[in-house]
């Protein structure tokens, strides 16, 4: 029988937004590889708890291959530096062991996460063989359009979804409605123009310690910055997402 990898998504790491097709996937497996940012890892916990009350795998924590940041002009070659030392990582995991293991991915796998990617170099090297599915899981995009009760775009309107290290750019280009994800430096701090716009922003959404602010972009920043710092205190860690629309 060949083995399987399933990558499912967890939404914001709370075991209430763990749908239940993923649910029945965890269940299923036999081991959780997990990426450990530091001995510490607070995101560790929660997945932790999403396998005890589903089928209790075991985890099992590899701890992160760092990322060279020194050269910000090659990010692309950085990024693809690092998914190849993580691939080498959650290789070793699967050749240690046998059955059937899964990712436990935060949101949704098809959302800035590289989950996928780093699954197809495991498989491309050639040294491990397995099936492997997906299992859509609630993207932050959702839950911030959720929280604060509000469509994400105009009728019949368009909607870009960035990064913080793209919206100038994206601006720039005149994209008016737009969700900004993985922004832990807060670029809309930093428009041009910052005039006109209106955010509506949430950090560690879905969470017990979820902060919203919503309001005229300059005149909600420092009550941003505020809520954002509360957020990383209770929870050690802050991931920001936000819509911005102009007018």
């Amino acid at each position: 029988m060949t083995r399987r990898v399933r990558l499912i998504g967890i939404g914001s790491g709370h075991p209430d937004q763990l749908t239940l097709e993923g649910a029945a996937a965890l269940e299923g497996v036999d081991f959780v590889i997990a990426a450990a940012k530091s001995a510490d890892d607070p995101l560790l916990e929660s997945r932790r708890e999403i396998c005890r009350r589903h089928g209790n795998p075991e985890l099992v924590a590899v701890p992160d291959p760092p990322r060279d940041r020194d050269d910000p002009t090659d990010y692309t070659g950085a990024v693809a530096d690092w998914h190849d030392a993580r691939a080498a990582a959650y290789e070793r995991v699967l050749l240690e062991r046998d059955g059937d293991a899964a990712f436990l991915v935060w949101g949704d796998p098809a959302f800035y996460d590289s989950t996928i990617r780093i699954v197809e170099r495991i498989l491309a090297r050639g040294n491990v063989r397995f099936d492997h599915d997906v299992l859509p899981g609630i993207s932050s995009l959702q839950v911030l359009a959720a929280a604060h009760r509000i469509v994400l775009h105009e009728v019949g309107q368009p909607i870009l979804v960035t990064t913080g290290r793209r919206l100038a750019e994206a601006v720039a280009q005149g994209h008016e409605n737009l969700v900004v994800m993985l922004d832990g430096g807060l670029a809309c701090r930093t428009l041009v123009d910052p005039s006109g716009w209106r955010i509506w922003w949430g950090a560690n959404l879905g969470t017990p310690d979820q902060a919203l602010v919503a309001g005229p972009l300059t005149d909600v920043l420092p009550e941003i910055e505020a809520a954002r710092a509360r957020a990383k205190s209770a929870s050690g860690w802050v991931m920001d997402t936000y819509l911005l629309r102009r007018g």
